[in-house]
């Protein structure tokens, strides 16, 4: 893997060119070798033996606390200590200002190592950037800053029981917490009621206290609760009080674990039903948890999905990195099993030595496909990070094409990973036949790991909705115009090559496609039948998104050697294998095929 990482961060994404900016400076081919070099070191030793202790040992409550094995604590404890949870902040904040690409590649390590360990950090990065971007200078201080320091974890909480992806449905509610509650230093002060489900990291004792960021709705100005998203604001609420000094009052607010959810897979990272204001404490001698307003009143959902986006990245970059880890596996299984003979005459002979099974052509389509699926994904994630770098450090005109482009493949981004790595983890199960199916071997453990991926932070319905339903026809198809744009760039770079020439006009007809299903879907101006198909749209945007992709790696992959031919053989097997199928899948959205929107109850 360290190679391909290399490759696609130097040969292709050009990251030292970063270095010419006035924000990564100090930065250089080699501190970047050396952060990636530190981070695969601690995954290799702390992370990776404890995977299967992880998924064997479940987090259990007492009654009083949850415990994990001292395994997560230990890991964490090295993750915290190397400085990565503040990787892309400012020196300011005890920062090492890393572009976001190199943040990226490095924690992914640590998925690949333990994805369930990881969890716990990847929320609390994102909890805290989105305190930089939205928090008041105070909160920013006592919150986002002991959490980069890793004194602090943090989470998001969203989802209820009730109410699950809509959030319009929210029923938590959020008052003010008496007269004077807007002179509170750390924010204006609500007394905060209801339950959240599906809170990932909510409840633990690996660090001295949780931040919880915790979407509720506030009353009107006739004391009603708002209808739909309008009055769903943002609020802090710590596990503990704590004063404008960042030190903990001694107080526990009224955040309560009601209980953990068992789970298929991922079972390091406990996941949480959490009750707030149900009277188990009672923070300053009263009922409701403790919650301070973030950004204005009603604005809860602008600010949470400035976290969601930075969450879905690193939803995909996991869903990756167990892909990767599960073709790791099978390829080195494959190398060493020995069944079956050649289909010749001497292949008949029972004496003869068997092969192994990665010289058969069936294997090695299986092998073929996760290596398309997992580097293709790779290569996605970085792409997209890269373009997070660019709307930070680049000119206005760089950070406007950067953003119009991220806006178009976040929900690629996050989807398209979580269901074709989960794919190669279902190859990687198949290629060692019924060891695969056995714990014994690693791969079905990646597989049941990989299976939350199409569910959490935007299950894969919604990611469908939010492409086809807003972001493929925002601002005039701005997005999508600007996508097409690059994709030509590469089919023109990639036409002049006669060993990609048919390839890069196969890409070419494949986006007239897009094109042309887009606006089928939409003729009708009907989002009930444009939006029937949004999932098979998004599988076949997602397709032929990798195909590009792969051309454009390939680009860079030009020459004879095995490293080279790797990269030809799995980017010749998407375009033959994998392309071909975005016809279906564009076809039911083109036409509003009816049946599943029409389908009803009682005739199933």
């Amino acid at each position: 893997m360290r190679q391909t990482l290399e490759f696609l961060l130097h040969d292709w994404l050009k990251v030292s060119e970063l270095t010419q900016r006035e924000r990564f400076a100090e930065h250089s081919a080699e501190t970047f070798a050396a952060v990636l070099d530190t981070c695969e070191k601690i995954a290799r030793e702390k992370f990776a033996p404890f995977n299967r202790l992880a998924d064997t040992q479940e987090p259990h409550f007492d009654g009083e606390r949850v415990h994990l094995p001292e395994s997560t604590h230990a890991a964490l404890a090295a993750y915290v200590e190397s400085g990565m949870l503040a990787a892309a902040q400012d020196y300011e904040l005890g920062g090492m200002q890393l572009p976001c690409v190199i943040e990226m590649a490095a924690n992914a390590f640590f998925s690949k190592a333990n994805i369930a360990m990881g969890g716990y950090v990847m929320l609390t990065n994102g909890n805290a950037n989105l305190l930089m971007a939205h928090g008041t200078p105070l909160q920013q201080e006592v919150f986002a800053k002991n959490e980069f320091a890793g004194r602090w974890f943090g989470t998001m909480c969203l989802s209820e029981p009730q109410a699950g992806s809509s959030l319009s449905d929210v029923a938590t509610r959020a008052e003010p917490d008496g007269e004077g509650f807007e002179a509170d230093p750390l924010g204006p002060r609500y007394r905060l009621k209801g339950n959240k489900m599906w809170i990932s990291a909510g409840e633990h004792e690996i660090s001295e206290n949780i931040v919880h960021l915790v979407l509720a709705k506030i009353p009107g100005p006739d004391g009603k609760t708002i209808p739909g998203t309008r009055g769903i604001s943002l609020f802090i609420c710590p596990k503990h009080l704590v004063n404008e000094r960042a030190e903990l009052t001694g107080e526990r607010n009224d955040v309560a674990l009601a209980g953990l959810n068992h789970k298929l897979g991922y079972r390091g990272t406990t996941n949480c039903l959490l009750n707030f204001g149900e009277g188990r404490f009672q923070p300053r001698g009263q009922g409701g948890a403790i919650g301070y307003l973030v950004g204005r009143p009603g604005e809860g959902l602008k600010c949470m999905f400035h976290m969601m986006n930075e969450a879905r990245i690193g939803v995909g970059l996991g869903a990756t990195m167990l892909g990767y880890a599960g073709y790791e596996a099978s390829l080195e299984y494959a190398r060493q099993r020995p069944q079956g003979r050649p289909m010749t005459a001497a292949g008949k002979d029972a004496a003869a030595p068997q092969r192994p099974i990665i010289e058969h052509a069936d294997v090695k389509r299986m092998l073929l496909a996760q290596k398309s699926y997992v580097e293709g994904a790779l290569a996605l994630e970085l792409f997209c990070a890269r373009l997070v770098d660019e709307q930070h450090s680049g000119t206005p005109a760089q950070a406007a094409a950067a953003g119009l482009l991220l806006e178009v493949l976040i929900p690629i981004a996050k989807s398209w990973p979580s269901e074709w790595c989960l794919e190669a983890n279902s190859l990687a199960i198949q290629v060692l036949g019924g060891y695969g199916y056995t714990r014994d071997f690693p791969v079905e453990q990646y597989w049941r790991d990989n299976r939350l991926n199409m569910i959490h932070e935007g299950t894969h319905g919604i990611q469908g909705l939010d492409l086809l339903g807003r972001k493929v026809v925002m601002n005039g198809g701005s997005a999508l115009l600007a996508l097409a744009g690059r994709i030509n760039e590469t089919v023109q770079a990639a036409v002049q090559v006669p060993a990609l020439a048919q390839h890069a006009n196969e890409l070419a007809a494949a986006l007239a496609q897009v094109g042309k299903a887009t606006k089928a879907a939409w003729s009708t101006s009907n989002p009930e039948e444009a939006l029937a198909n949004a999932t098979p749209y998004m599988q076949a945007f997602g397709h032929v998104v990798l195909a590009w992709l792969w051309l454009d790696v390939v680009l860079a992959a030009q020459g004879e050697s095995d490293f080279a031919r790797g990269k030809q053989a799995a980017q010749r097997y998407f375009f033959t294998y994998e392309l071909p199928k975005i016809g279906a899948w564009l076809a039911v959205a083109a036409s509003r095929e009816p049946v599943a929107r029409d389908m009803q109850d009682a005739w199933f």
